[in-house]
Formats: structure tokens, C-alpha cells, sequence
């Protein structure tokens, strides 16, 4: 009777230690495979994204508020994801008339569409401080395929500049609107200078 008493518990230990050892096995390639994922934050500080549009009188500004991050499944550069949203209606121009136009209906359309958005899809170097992101750019509800050029300073070091631009048609987005006594082309330029840090993980292998 005592003997089997035993046995059951140290049954019972053996499989408490199988069990800890499993998890501290688990835990072990959780913080490996961690390891190999580096990660990154966007500083908002120094930071900016704004737009251009040629016309008869200067229409460019920023926006106030945004919020831009940057993720790797691994530290293949190739498979960064750019995730960017911005809130339309903290456009700033210097021009209060600007801005109240821009928010309205015939152009950002804020009160029903607060968000323009940019995610990457598919991120390609193509030199040694150089990429092109494909991605899906959101305004007024409508979202399309776009590329997204970027310059990158302190590649390697861990932090820089990651500096891009983007064009688009703004009637492919239904914005038809017009400023009185303004004559506004059709072609809209985008830019983002964001201050990126790695704050954990390894360097990214790039391939060029």
C-alpha cells in the first residue's frame, strides 16, 4: 500500500518535471525566435508627412496628428510592413480658408471618412539605401494601389530617416473639389520623413 503511495506520487512529479521542462523549452524558442525579429519604433518627434499639389496659388501642408508603425516578420528587409494613418482633419496649410475647404466634403470629406491610410504590401530594395513599397492608400473611403519610394540614411546603424514620396490622381479618389480663385492640378504628391529607431533584435539583411 505505502509502496504504491510512493510510486503514484513519484508518478506525479515526474510528469510536474516533464511538464516544467516543456515549458521552459517553449519559453526558450519563444525568446530565441524573438531574438530574430527586430523591432522598430516611428519617433513622431522630428517627424512629418505632408503633401503637395501644383496650382496657381501654393496648395501644400501637414498633418498634426498620425500615427505610423513599422514591423518585420523576420530580419529579411523584405518583409517590413509600412502601416500608416494619419487624421484627415488635422490638416494644416497655414491657411484656416485652406483647411476648412480641405476637410469639406468635395476633398477630404472628414466627417465621414476621418482616416487616410497607407499599408504596404510588398517592399522591394532597389539600391543600398533605396526601396519601393506597393501598398494600399486610403482617402475619402476609397482605397487603391500605390508605390511608395523611399531613401534610407543610417542603414545599418539601427536608427535614421526613412524619407519617401508618393503620387497620386486625386479624381481616382472622387476629389473633384476646387478653391475659389485657385487653380489645382490633378496630381498629388505626398511626402513622410519619419525618425526610425531599432529598439530590439537584430540588424536587418538587406540585399544589396
Amino acid at each position: 500500500m505505502l509502496f504504491h503511495a510512493l510510486h503514484r506520487m513519484c508518478a506525479l512529479g515526474a510528469a510536474r518535471v516533464a511538464l516544467l521542462c516543456l515549458l521552459a523549452s517553449s519559453a526558450a524558442t519563444t525568446a530565441g525566435e524573438a531574438q530574430t525579429t527586430p523591432v522598430f519604433a516611428v519617433s513622431p518627434q522630428g517627424s512629418t508627412i505632408g503633401f503637395f499639389v501644383s496650382a496657381s496659388v501654393s496648395v501644400k501642408g501637414t498633418f498634426d496628428k498620425w500615427n505610423a508603425t513599422l514591423t518585420f516578420a523576420s530580419n529579411d528587409a523584405s518583409t517590413g510592413v509600412l502601416d500608416i494613418k494619419i487624421q484627415a482633419g488635422s490638416v494644416d496649410t497655414g491657411s484656416g480658408m485652406k483647411d476648412s475647404t480641405l476637410k469639406g466634403e468635395d476633398f477630404f470629406d472628414v466627417a465621414r471618412n476621418p482616416l487616410i491610410t497607407f499599408r504596404s504590401t510588398r517592399i522591394v530594395q532597389t539600391g543600398p539605401a533605396t526601396f519601393e513599397m506597393d501598398g494600399d492608400f486610403t482617402i475619402r473611403g476609397v482605397t487603391k494601389p500605390e508605390k511608395l519610394t523611399l531613401t534610407v540614411s543610417g542603414v545599418g546603424t539601427g536608427s535614421g530617416d526613412i524619407k519617401g514620396t508618393m503620387s497620386f490622381d486625386r479624381k481616382d479618389y472622387g476629389i473633384n473639389g476646387s478653391i475659389p480663385l485657385v487653380r489645382i492640378a490633378d496630381r498629388v504628391d505626398v511626402t513622410v520623413d519619419l525618425k526610425v529607431g531599432r529598439v530590439s533584435g537584430p540588424a536587418l539583411t538587406l540585399t544589396k
